[in-house]
């Protein structure tokens, strides 16, 4: 396998994060992981960074046996190292990812900066409470149990944004909307506005309210979006292509990886910014509203 310096690929660098985290967990160095799969440590090493052109399955398999991942989680590796030779800027994933395989949250976990516009409070800034409605109401035939463990997972995602080291640089564009939609009850909704205005004070958090009066931006009901960024690297390049993710609501899940496509949405969310409140004026109107939940 070698490198031949073709631009990396959605999936290609998924199986990349996996089997890296998967090997950080068990505690093998990369020489000895490659020893053992018989890989030199240089191509184990573009495996994880995801600069391998033609990933074998075979060797998924064998990294996956040692690194004791067996399962639907061996199954989806192999599936993403069958994918990992197309290169295509519109990609759909759905069904292929259990919440330790997500494809998602692996991005968002990479990423070094997201701008997002939603039309309920986006998970990152969930209370436990808001969090368990919304998963309770979806999975609405799972455990008692299991909702638990799903509000538990959302809520460790949400230390991107609070760690000390290198948090997260946040820019949320939430509709009014959010704030009138009932999630839970009234407490539910009075408990998460106070969240999101105290959070807003977060230097790496930027949170603006687009209101009703803004009417449609470029005349369109556009929906939600999430625009990632991975920073650079040593070199002043980027670690990864920004991309857009486009959640499918009960359907696939799209990202977009075409320049074009992702300066289109930046363009969008400058748009939104231009009729959204600014930060104190947002934080106002949160706590005026979590008020009258009160009241």
């Amino acid at each position: 396998m070698t490198d031949n310096d073709e631009p990396s690929t959605l999936p290609r660098r998924q199986l990349g994060r996996f089997l890296r985290k998967a090997r950080n967990e068990i505690g093998f160095s990369i020489d000895r992981l490659a020893g053992l799969v018989e890989l030199s440590p240089a191509a184990l090493q573009r495996i994880e960074s995801g600069k391998v052109k033609k990933v074998r399955v075979r060797d998924v398999r064998a990294l996956c046996e040692i690194l004791e991942v067996s399962g639907p989680d061996a199954d989806r590796a192999v599936e993403l190292a069958k994918q990992a030779q197309v290169t295509s800027w519109y990609t759909a994933f759905g069904g292929l990812y259990s919440d330790n395989f997500n494809m998602f949250v692996g991005l968002e976990a990479s990423a070094r900066k997201l701008i997002s516009y939603h039309e309920h409070v986006p998970g990152l800034l969930q209370t436990a409470d808001y969090a368990r409605v919304l998963i309770s109401g979806f999975y609405r035939d799972n455990s008692a149990q299991d909702i638990e463990r799903r509000v538990e997972y959302r809520l460790r995602r949400q230390a991107i944004v609070t760690r000390k080291t290198a948090p997260l640089e946040l820019e949320v564009l939430l509709h009014e909307s959010a704030l009138h939609r009932v999630v839970g009850s009234p407490r539910v909704m009075a408990a998460q506005l106070h969240h999101l205005a105290e959070i807003s004070k977060r230097p790496n958090v930027t949170l603006r309210i687009h209101p009703f009066a803004a009417g449609c931006t470029w005349g369109l009901l556009h929906g939600p979006f999430v625009i990632l960024d991975f920073g650079v690297d040593a070199k002043g390049r980027p670690a990864e292509p920004p991309l857009v993710f486009l959640e499918g609501q009960g359907s696939n899940d799209l990202y977009l990886e075409k320049p074009d496509d992702v300066q289109r949405y930046h363009d969008l969310a400058a748009a939104i910014r231009t009729t959204a409140l600014d930060e104190t004026k947002s934080r106002d109107l949160l706590r005026r509203v979590a008020r009258s939940y009160s009241a």
